[in-house]
């Protein structure tokens, strides 16, 4: 690897010899690929089209063949090739020779460089639309190889850690994060259009609040303050319900000092969703209206394969309580369990684990489900009405008593949207919060620590309000066919290598 840097390096003090810049500092383009391929895809073959083009990107791939040489230029949009021949390039339009062009271009210009043309149209007798070059600019000399272009990055973790070298080599790559951003933009788009307010709320929190979650801890020098980053926005998005503004959303980055799989990063992107008036039946047909709209705008459909099986996201969706799930799966039925030790006993009967952290018949009900039901929820579900002891911040079910009016949606197996009925009763969320504080003096480092100004904003006077969270990143790997969680965050974090 050094042997070949030094050989680049070589060709580059060469170019800057020779007069050619090998970084330059712009470059006239006045084509894309793709536009070329579409504007002139009734060029017979064999034939010249005499306009004038200027194009730019990166080689991918070069051959040169005596006094002909052939170029696979690439850029954002697609790959176009360079028609190299010597007599045109050794000689300017008016006849004067510019010896040596056609070879500087062949030995001093590699895979991987940065380049920009400018000539007219031909189409090969083999069909290829090519620019035929008149002139060339180095424009950034590459002093690192390619990756081979038939194997690209088989090293997985590379992949992450060298993201600009995947995307180089790797069409699906750079597919998966434009439908990224695409997404993103659909999603700000639809809630825009129903006078949905986006307000961004703060990443640097004094109480970090909104979620079961461990957070990164952090310090402000100059107010010598200990301040956590945020594990969500949903307390400060509720502040501005109380203020009055009544659909409000914000989509941004959470951090959650929490472990890494292929459906975990501990930097990760939600959109929180609120409005005022509504509970969490609004909620849901709002979370299947807006999923699957951005679905069929991204795909041009809502049915769709991911990991080889078959997704149907066109609504309305499956809606069954956790305990109804958990009773189909298992026959358990935890709303006639009387006491804690009756549930743990049932469960073991049928192996499955009921740990001591979860010291009630609601917390075993979500390990029931977490254990036998969860992974099997293929099609779009809605999982309702969930036990009080693990929703802290929702509204108490109005007829069902233990539970709270809340669901999770699962796609493929995995968790993707979260909301309630939001708890508006300032006595209640009180009695909650102090019970989470207490659990986080106890050990629980997951827990909600008690924040008295959201108390306060909720003494003045919160309306009925439904909330939504949905996970992006989970929502881009369904609509990539992305295994994991890392296939679709640009730079997810790893451990630093080693020297």
């Amino acid at each position: 690897m050094s042997d070949l840097r030094e050989t680049r390096l070589g060709k580059a003090k060469r170019l800057k010899a020779l007069g050619k810049d090998p970084y330059s500092v712009n470059f006239p383009r006045t084509h894309h690929a793709a536009d070329l391929k579409a504007e002139h895809k009734d060029l017979p073959n064999g034939q010249e089209r005499l306009v004038n083009v200027a194009v730019a990107g990166r080689v991918i791939s070069r051959r040169v063949m005596g006094k002909l040489a052939f170029f696979a230029l690439s850029d954002e949009t697609d790959t176009i090739q360079l028609y190299l021949e010597k007599a045109t390039l050794n000689s300017d339009s008016d006849g004067s020779k510019d010896l040596g062009s056609f070879e500087q271009l062949t030995e001093l210009v590699d895979t991987g460089d940065w380049i920009g043309v400018s000539g007219v149209l031909r189409r090969t007798d083999r069909g290829e639309l090519s620019v035929k070059v008149h002139v060339w600019q180095m424009l950034s000399k590459s002093l690192q190889p390619l990756p081979d272009k038939w194997h690209g990055l088989t090293d997985v973790e590379k992949r992450y850690r060298q993201r600009y070298v995947d995307l180089i080599v790797s069409p699906q790559s750079r597919d998966t994060f434009r439908r990224r951003a695409l997404m993103v933009s659909a999603i700000r788009r639809w809630l825009d259009q129903r006078r949905f307010l986006e307000i961004e709320t703060p990443v640097l929190q004094a109480e970090a609040g909104g979620a079961e979650a461990r957070p990164f801890v952090t310090h402000h020098n100059t107010l010598d303050l200990p301040l956590f980053l945020r594990i969500a926005t949903e307390l400060h998005l509720k502040r501005l319900v109380v203020g009055g503004f009544e659909k409000v959303y914000e989509l941004g980055r959470i951090f959650r000092n929490e472990g890494i799989s292929t459906r975990h990063n501990p930097e990760f992107t939600s959109v929180e969703i609120y409005q005022a008036f509504a509970d969490y039946y609004d909620m849901m047909t709002l979370t299947e209206e807006l999923i699957s709209s951005v679905c069929l705008e991204i795909l041009g459909k809502t049915k769709f394969v991911y990991q080889d099986t078959e997704i149907d996201l066109t609504p309305p969706w499956r809606r069954i309580s956790m305990s109804d799930l958990v009773k189909e799966k298992t026959g358990l039925d935890f709303d006639l369990f009387m006491d804690r030790e009756e549930a743990a006993l049932q469960m073991s009967k049928l192996g499955l684990e009921a740990p001591l952290k979860a010291n009630s018949v609601g917390r075993l009900l979500n390990e029931a489900f977490e254990q036998t039901v969860e992974a099997s929820l293929t099609q779009p579900t809605f999982v309702i009405d969930y036990p009080v002891e693990i929703s802290p911040l929702a509204r108490k079910h109005r007829t069902k008593e233990g539970f709270v009016e809340r669901f999770e949606l699962f796609i493929a197996g995995r968790e993707t949207a979260n909301a309630f009925s939001e708890l508006i009763d300032p006595i209640d969320q009180r009695q909650r919060l102090e019970d989470q504080q207490a659990r986080r003096q106890a050990g629980d480092l997951e827990a909600n620590s008690l924040d008295e100004d959201f108390l306060n904003a909720l003494e003045v006077g919160m309306p009925p309000t439904g909330g939504l969270g949905i996970g992006i990143d989970r929502l881009v790997m369904l609509l990539t066919d992305s295994p994991s969680i890392r296939d679709v965050i640009a730079f997810p974090l790893l451990r630093p290598e080693s020297k």
